[in-house]
């Protein structure tokens, strides 16, 4: 684990998108696939509508957490959680033992420059007394704490060991084909619900788990998504480094709550997900409503899979939200933002901006990257930026221009 960290700890979270059956009359509704300048996908350099909710053909899953919670109770969150020191425990050496010899355990390079890439990856992690890579550790924890907390559980068998070894050293994956049919769950359900109630109780009985049941844990379906930062003073004392990546399924597995933290689960679509937050029927942080936006933009499985697993070779950015105080309303500013700070940091006091930039008018078509909260349930995105990395670009209901004298 990472304890240079001074306020932030390190967490890893998964967009598990599944698939369902639209309706016969439900292809006419379907939204022109758009996405990030430069992307694979096309140009979204324009703003685009959200779509219908019957536009996806896919379902994301989403988390009620307590409203005892220590960190955003009552939110709907993706599964995931904080890393535990197991997670990077020598152990999974002889876990991942056949593929030890393949670069990164078999994962993809990313092409994006060290110097670049999120602190939480670009980490050395042996100085820290691990020889697990960040890479493998974030998505074992991603696969570990959406286990605990849904049941579901993304695997690989011993018997598949062989055969998907040949398929990364031979360099040919089947990404391209659209999404697999991941083993979910495909274990007797007595036995899931022995170890989900031990791994619960101590995460670091999952590797003992991959041990007795003779699997891996799937890291290899999981692609890099994004790295979100917990802004200063917004959710209490807890703020959180946090890895985001997406998994795309053929069809939706069972998923049940832990009783614990989580109450209530839900599998909707990304545009059924932001209509029900403006609705206030539901409450999702700035994350989850900027990330569900991205996926508005790709509404059939099979191109989310291609993008997502293509795109994550470039890497991501690190997102950590900057408070201005110079708004009536709460506003957050991220980077590419032309009032963004340059270094921002996370030591006391910092993390809020005063640039007097801020109070002077701009031309219409400055960058803008930011949050503006009217309310909990009024969340604007002010979005002229092109997203890094050949990401998507999230969707608006509208467009809007920058007004320094804006109550917006």
């Amino acid at each position: 684990m990472n304890t240079t960290l001074k306020h932030w700890k390190e967490a890893a979270t998964l967009i598990l998108a599944a698939g369902h059956k639209l309706g016969a009359d439900s292809s006419a509704s379907r939204t022109p696939l758009t996405a990030a300048a430069g992307s694979p996908l096309g140009s979204s350099h324009g703003r685009s509508h959200m779509p219908h909710k019957s536009s996806c053909d896919y379902d994301v899953l989403l988390l009620k957490r307590s409203s005892t919670s220590g960190f955003m109770p009552n939110a709907y969150v993706f599964p995931g959680g904080m890393v535990h020191p197991s997670d990077f425990s020598s152990e999974w050496l002889d876990i991942f033992k056949s593929f030890s010899n393949s670069p990164n355990f078999g994962l993809r390079s990313v092409t994006q420059p060290l110097e670049t890439r999120p602190p939480m990856f670009a980490t050395d992690r042996l100085k820290l007394g691990s020889p697990i890579p960040g890479e493998l550790a974030f998505r074992i924890c991603a696969l570990r704490e959406t286990f605990e907390e849904s049941g579901v559980l993304l695997f690989v068998s011993k018997l598949e060991e062989k055969s998907l070894l040949k398929s990364i050293e031979g360099k040919c994956t089947t990404d391209r084909e659209g999404p697999l049919h991941h083993k979910v769950n495909d274990l007797c359900s007595r036995e899931l619900k022995k170890w989900r109630d031990l791994v619960n109780q101590n995460p670091s009985n999952f590797i003992q788990m991959c041990r007795e049941l003779e699997v891996l844990p799937n890291i290899w379906a999981l692609h890099e998504w994004g790295n979100w930062l917990t802004p200063e003073g917004r959710y209490g004392v807890k703020r959180f480094d946090t890895a985001f990546f997406i998994c795309c399924l053929q069809e939706i597995p069972q998923a049940l709550q832990d009783e614990k933290e989580i109450v209530s689960f839900r599998w909707s679509t990304p545009s059924e997900v932001l209509q029900s937050y403006q609705a206030q029927e539901l409450w999702i942080a700035p994350p989850q409503i900027y990330e569900l936006s991205r996926m508005c933009r790709v509404p059939l499985l099979n191109d989310l899979h291609s993008f997502s697993s293509q795109r994550a070779t470039e890497g991501c950015e690190q997102l950590l939200p900057v408070i201005s105080l110079k708004y009536e309303h709460y506003t957050a500013l991220l980077p590419g933002d032309r009032c963004y700070p340059v270094t921002p940091s996370g030591e006391a006091g910092v993390g809020t901006s005063t640039d007097p930039q801020l109070e002077d008018p701009q031309e219409e078509d400055s960058a803008l990257h930011r949050f503006v909260t009217i309310d909990p349930y009024t969340i604007t995105l002010q979005i002229t930026i092109t997203p890094k990395y050949n990401h998507l670009l999230p969707v608006s209901e509208q467009t809007f221009h920058y007004d320094s004298k804006s109550k917006l």
